[in-house]
This record gives structure tokens, C-alpha cells and sequence, in this order.
């Protein structure tokens, strides 16, 4: 399936139902009186998260969707019936913005999100709900309302905790591939990865966390270059970037160091809240350095990276290849999501516990046992 991040859809909601302007008019029955019924609701559009879907391929030619109208109402009471609902589904992570205005209308997060975005008019009033003592055959009805309609631009996000960044080749599919249940394609020449990988990372039972693995950055990126600008935004969503740097290229003429400052650059150009979220340096391919230069390789990287950029962090020297400190990698970036997790959602303290000391009161000190 064809992997499509961006869309653009119109939705028209149902109009409402006429209201009746009948009488009653029954043999026998010569004041029969107004009997018109209310018309019926137009259907309403709505979108809803599905995590079973990860493209928005559907969207693609499928522009226009639109609601059915309510019924008119009619004599003896009746009322018309409601239009049905349109439920448009979209992945998980698709965020919806009106195509005119620019506004934000929803961000679905949550399998089985919903959200309206055309309600439908509502049904006009028959002539039942204008008689009075003084008005006793009402010829009045309304009409029903239009319903809504607009035109969105649906964006795909995709949901990680974690992204990995770096230059075509840096071994990001290798990597997602060795550490978790993903299956990306991986070839030896540039851009093997065209779309967004995701794989879940377990590190424990009941412990694990989503990695995203994105095409390819190049210097450029922000302004149009290469393809890995186009899927930028599938990182904006994660709380920690993995900038894998190929530590020892095929080319003797590129300087990994220049090369990895110009993507952090190109980052920076793109989204500045992107460009400060952590970012840890992970070397790859030491398996292709000879063991007693790894240290001075590293070492002479890592120094001049920081004079370059003025960046302090992580640094975690790996090889996708053969899985050497992979694991490592993999349980530090767990336990930071943890800390972070902790940070924004802070356990509420136990009322049993005293602030002074932070020992556990006696049960019985509480009267938790007592009858």
C-alpha cells in the first residue's frame, strides 16, 4: 500500500427536512386541525481515529463527502427521518486543519476519536407547533437549515516516542530492523527508505516504546532537497531524536563531522521546536573501524562535533550491523522516556506517607483497620 501523509477533502453535511404545513381533513371530522410534522435532521460528518489505518491513501481521490438530508415531514404527525452519519476514518495521528483558515479544528491522538467537523441543519417546524387559541388553523412551517460544509487538509504525524535522524545510508533501517519488530527495506545505495517505518522496541515485560525510522536528510533538506524534508513532521510528535552518524563512510573525502552538523543545521531550519527537542549523537558502523582506533576515532569526532555545533549530550557508540551496544542504547532511551513520563505526569502521593520523613504511616495510626 502506497504510504500518503497529506490529503485534501471537502465535507458537506445534510441539509434538514421542511416542516408540513398539513391539515387534518378526515370524513366526519370537520375541525380536524393542523397535523404537519417536524422535517428530519441532515446527517452529520465525522472523523474518527483508527489505528488499523496508517495511510491516508484513502483520501487521496476520494475528495468530496457528503451527508445525506433529513426528510420532509409530512401529515398525521409524521415526522421526516434524520439523515444519516458520515464516518470518515483516519489513522491515528492525523491532524485536521480548515484549508482557509489555517485553524487547528482537531489532532486525533486516541484510537476511536471522534470528532464533528460538518454538523447538519437542522429540520424545520410543521404547522402543529403554531397553533394557539387564537390561531387555530396556522399555515405557518419553517424550512429546514442547511448544513455545513468545508474544506480540511489532513496531515499524518505519525505517534513515536523516539526518531532516529541522520544523512541516506547512516544504517537508521539497520538499526530499527535489529532493535525491533519493523521490516524496512535496506539496500546499499541512498534513499532505500522512501516512507516512515515504525517498530516497536521491548525491552521488558510490559516495557517498550515506538521508534520511527524516516527517509534520509541531506544538506538542503529545508529548502526542498532530497526527501527527508517532506516527513519531517513525523518527528515533531516524538520525545527523543537518535541522530545516527556513519562513522566510517565508503568515501575517504566526506568528513562525518560536516556532515552531521549539517543535518542538525537543516533541523534547525525546518522547525526550531523540532531542532531543541534531546537529541543523543549515536556513531554508528564501529564494526568497520579496527578495534584499537575505535577510541581515537570516537574521541576525535565526538570533540570536534561539540566546537562545531556547541551541542552536550548522549553519545553511544554502536554497530547496527552486528548489534554491539545496541541494547545498551536501547535501555538508556527507555529509561529517559520513563523520567520524562515522570516529569509530565508526577505519581500522586500516597496520603499515608509523612511529607517530613517520607516513611509509611502504621495503618492502625490512621484507623484504616479500625471498626
Amino acid at each position: 500500500m502506497k504510504f500518503i501523509d497529506e490529503a485534501t477533502i471537502e465535507v458537506f453535511a445534510g441539509n434538514g427536512g421542511n416542516g408540513s404545513g398539513s391539515f387534518r381533513r378526515e370524513k366526519f371530522i370537520p375541525k380536524g386541525g393542523p397535523d404537519g410534522g417536524d422535517g428530519g435532521k441532515g446527517g452529520s460528518v465525522f472523523a474518527e481515529a483508527d489505528r488499523n489505518l496508517n495511510t491516508l491513501i484513502d483520501y487521496r481521490f476520494s475528495k468530496q463527502h457528503r451527508a445525506k438530508s433529513g426528510e420532509n415531514g409530512r401529515g398525521s404527525d409524521c415526522y421526516g427521518a434524520a439523515g444519516p452519519d458520515v464516518i470518515l476514518k483516519m489513522p491515528v495521528g492525523t491532524t485536521i486543519v480548515n484549508a482557509e483558515t489555517g485553524l487547528v479544528i482537531a489532532d486525533l491522538t486516541e484510537h476511536g476519536q471522534q470528532v464533528l467537523i460538518a454538523k447538519g441543519g437542522d429540520g424545520g417546524l410543521g404547522n402543529i407547533h403554531f397553533k394557539s387559541s387564537v390561531n387555530r388553523a396556522p399555515r405557518q412551517f419553517t424550512r429546514g437549515k442547511e448544513g455545513d460544509s468545508a474544506k480540511y487538509k489532513l496531515e499524518l504525524k505519525v505517534l513515536a516516542d523516539v526518531g532516529l535522524l541522520g544523512m541516506p545510508n547512516a544504517g537508521k533501517s539497520t538499526l530499527i530492523a535489529a532493535v525491533s519488530n519493523a521490516r524496512p527495506k535496506i539496500a546499499d545505495y541512498p534513499f532505500t527508505t522512501l516512507h516512515p517505518n515504525l517498530g516497536v522496541v521491548r525491552i521488558g515485560h510490559a516495557q517498550s516504546f515506538v521508534i520511527a525510522d524516516v527517509p534520509g536528510l541531506i544538506e538542503g533538506a529545508a529548502e526542498g532537497a532530497g526527501l527527508g524534508h517532506q516527513f519531517l513532521k513525523h518527528l515533531s510528535r516524538t520525545r527523543v531524536l537518535l541522530h545516527l552518524v556513519d562513522l566510517a563512510p565508503f568515501d575517504e573525502n566526506v568528513d562525518p563531522v560536516h556532515e552531521a552538523a549539517a543535518i542538525v543545521e537543516e533541523l534547525r531550519k525546518y522547525d526550531e521546536a523540532l531542532w531543541a527537542k534531546p537529541r543523543w549523537l549515536v556513531l554508528n558502523k564501529i564494526d568497520m573501524i579496527a578495534e584499537e582506533d575505535r577510541k581515537a576515532k570516537i574521541e576525535d569526532f565526538v570533540s570536534r562535533y561539540r566546537a562545531k555545533t556547541g551541542w552536550q549530550g548522549q553519545v553511544h557508540p554502536i554497530s547496527s550491523l552486528t548489534g554491539e551496544n545496541t541494547a545498551n542504547l536501547m535501555r538508556s532511551v527507555y529509561e529517559n522516556l520513563v523520567q520524562q513520563m515522570q516529569v509530565e505526569f508526577p505519581p500522586e502521593p500516597d496520603a499515608r506517607f509523612r511529607e517530613s520523613t517520607g516513611t509509611l504511616i502504621n495503618p492502625q495510626q490512621t484507623g484504616d483497620d479500625q471498626e
